[in-house]
């Protein structure tokens, strides 16, 4: 993002799950710096030179973790103090840092005590690879094989307690009881099992690609610090400035101008942080003036903000980190998944604009005059920085491998900085985009290494499978009544934990409770994925809206609930492709004309539920407009059929009532 004053920092270190809380300074920071850009020099490289998988994972955990004991302090002194705080921001805050500008602090002798023994149980297996591979398939690990697994583990549990917080640490925990003490359960229980001991333990996490070295570890290593890096090129060179000020200069002459700009300012944010906190700081210390100008009340401001923010979780080409997982545990290309996201993106937005359109009357707002340059001339001057975005399009349409396609992107990316001399990438700025580029991705490779275990856990044991069996006799084997546990077991999931982890977790638990019941896996995992990104805007927690909130200074709960009111249509579309057949049509699957045809019924069902919850219309009309949306979003010509004439009914009542109100 733009560089961030000290109050937005602040906000961001305040209400985001993943945020660094040590400032650190001097030749220490310079240090962590260099590491960093090596590290990202080392992944770009790795693109186009392969390492085999395991060596790999190995060596970007033993550069990774230990960085995190250095960037990220334990914490431990301030947990008293934050359970006085405010119950809501108590759920959203993470370890807060100093703000930015603050004194700078330096690691304990503990901390690097912890930094060394990381690098210590990461690089001991790295020093004969193979020989350590062969231990762990033959069951023939040594005792120090053994000591160093269970190290590992206790750092992974430490690194993640350190950037996310308890709940993730507790789970893991709980996992590996389970693992241990499964044998004691009694023999009746579905998830019961046989019992590992330490030494079979150990070998599932740590001496293969099951455990701590899984999928997740993969897709931090490969994906997600690629696009860090491409991310903060962009954010570098410039991008960041030019989108907000065309999102500005697009809409300049309407009551919803304002609402609307903010919205396109946000997704276009989303292509260089996939964070809907930050997104949402960001976005929110230049709008909300602008918002408050317009007319808009504290609350329905901060609502536009945070679901605006969101939008770079939930938005093409980046997506968020649980999108890579879900191209890796499909094995399709990432392309496929940003397909799958193509339908569904269009219409959260477009509920969205709807959302802000009823607004703008409700509330009565106006246009703001904004001091920013035509959109014409920002396009004609700027509009370069959209070439590397597109090229990540076309590459992988060309068969290119999604991690060669940003690499290829993030080079261009960096040529065309030089159209800007106030943007171009001088070494200084390409040593800190690339060490900028590791340093974020930081607390999602600790999540994902501790994922690791439950993923692990999980496959040694066969839990994954019991639980589903218990989640699909739990529903009677209903599909509707599966589905809507599933979607209130991931929110729940997502208040405690990142949304990364909350979607591993998920998916490898509700996602073949979904399949038993005949839903393919690939609308399994988006189910899942948007839920658990939706978890960032649902109360009680809603960190998005809190950190929205923070900006504007209104009721945070008032804030959550408006949240909730424009990404509406995000939590139902994703029941219509998991419980209906033409469901897989807002997937991008399917005949184009069925594509087409079920993407516009959607649009229309979206519609209704800004007609449903805008308030301009009498409640009547609005418990019409929510039957058809329900009925729409069925997606089967007779539901289709009922619903567009529940719909007719509901305008017409609509426009009779508004007569009868305005006789002239």
């Amino acid at each position: 993002m733009t560089e961030l004053s000290d109050r937005e920092a602040e906000l961001v270190s305040a209400h985001e799950q993943e945020r660094p809380a040590r400032h650190l300074g001097g030749a220490l920071r310079l240090g962590v710096w260099i590491v960093g850009g090596l590290l990202s020099v080392y992944s770009l490289v790795v693109v186009f030179r392969p390492v085999e998988a395991l060596e790999h994972r190995m060596t970007f955990l033993a550069v990774a973790l230990p960085l995190v004991f250095l960037c990220y302090r334990s914490g431990l002194s301030s947990w008293v103090s934050r359970l006085r705080r405010e119950p809501a921001m108590v759920a959203a805050a993470d370890e807060a840092g100093p703000p930015a500008g603050a004194r700078t602090e330096r690691p304990t002798v503990a901390d690097w005590l912890l930094a060394a023994a990381a690098l210590a149980v990461l690089v001991y297996p790295l020093a004969d690879i193979d020989a350590f591979r062969d231990r762990g398939s033959g069951a023939a690990l040594t005792g120090l094989d053994i000591v160093a697994g269970l190290a590992l583990t206790v750092l992974l549990l430490e690194a993640v307690r350190r950037t996310v917080g308890w709940a993730l640490t507790i789970i893991c925990l709980i996992f590996l009881i389970y693992a241990y003490y499964g044998a004691y359960l009694p023999i009746d229980w579905t998830i019961g099992h046989r019992g590992f001991d330490l030494a079979q333990i150990v070998s599932q996490l740590y001496t293969g690609t099951e455990g701590f070295f899984g999928v997740p570890m993969q897709v931090a290593a490969s994906y997600i610090v690629l696009f860090t890096i491409y991310g903060a090129v962009l954010d570098f060179s410039g991008a960041s400035r030019f989108f907000i000020d065309l999102s500005f200069a697009a809409f300049r002459n309407s009551r919803s101008a304002p609402g609307r700009t903010v919205t396109t300012a946000g997704f276009l944010l989303g292509t260089v942080s996939g964070s809907g906190v930050a997104t949402t700081v960001s976005l929110g210390s230049v709008a909300w003036p602008v918002l408050r100008r317009a007319g808009y009340p504290k609350e329905p401001a901060g609502g536009i903000l945070a679901a605006g923010g969101i939008g770079a979780i939930l938005s093409p080409p980046t997506l968020g980190a649980a999108a890579f997982i879900i191209a890796e545990y499909l094995r399709v290309s990432y392309l496929e998944v940003l397909l799958y996201a193509t339908i569904p993106t269009i219409l959260y937005y477009l509920g969205i604009f709807l959302a802000i359109e009823v607004d703008s009357r409700r509330f009565g707002t106006h246009a703001v005059p904004v001091d920013a340059p035509k959109a014409g001339k920002l396009l004609l001057r700027f509009g370069y920085h959209f070439s590397s975005l597109i090229l990540i399009i076309v590459l992988m349409a060309l068969d290119r491998s999604a991690f060669q396609s940003v690499v290829i992107a993030t080079a261009v990316a960096f040529a065309l900085s030089f159209l800007d001399p106030r943007h171009r990438m001088t070494p200084k700025r390409v040593g800190q985009a690339l060490a900028k580029g590791t340093l974020e991705v930081l607390p999602v490779t600790a999540v994902c290494a501790a994922a690791g275990i439950i993923v692990g856990v999980i496959t040694q044991t066969g839990l994954g499978l019991n639980l589903s069996a218990i989640i699909v006799d739990f529903a009677a084997g209903n599909l509707i009544l599966t589905t809507v546990m599933s979607g209130l077991a991931v929110m729940l999931l997502g208040l405690a934990v990142p949304v990364t982890a909350s979607f591993i977790i998920a998916a490898v638990i509700i996602g073949p409770a979904l399949t038993t019941l005949g839903v393919s896996q690939a609308e399994a995992y988006m189910f899942v994925f948007y839920y658990a990104v939706l978890s960032e805007v649902s109360p009680p927690t809603a960190l998005s809206a809190v950190a929205a909130a923070a900006i504007t200074g209104g009721n945070t709960y008032k804030t959550m609930m408006m949240t909730w009111r424009y990404t509406l249509p995000a939590f139902l579309v994703p029941f219509a492709f998991v419980l209906t057949p033409n469901g897989q049509a807002l997937l991008g699957q399917g005949p184009i004309g069925t594509v087409l045809l079920m993407a516009a019924v959607s649009a229309v069902a979206v519609a209704a539920l800004a007609m449903a919850t805008g308030g301009l219309t009498g409640v009547p009309e609005r418990l019409l407009a929510a039957v058809a949306a329900v009925l729409l979003l069925f997606l089967e010509p007779v539901p289709i059929a009922a619903g567009l004439a529940v719909l007719a009914v509901a305008a017409g009542v609509h426009l009779v009532r508004r007569r009868r109100r305005n006789p002239s």
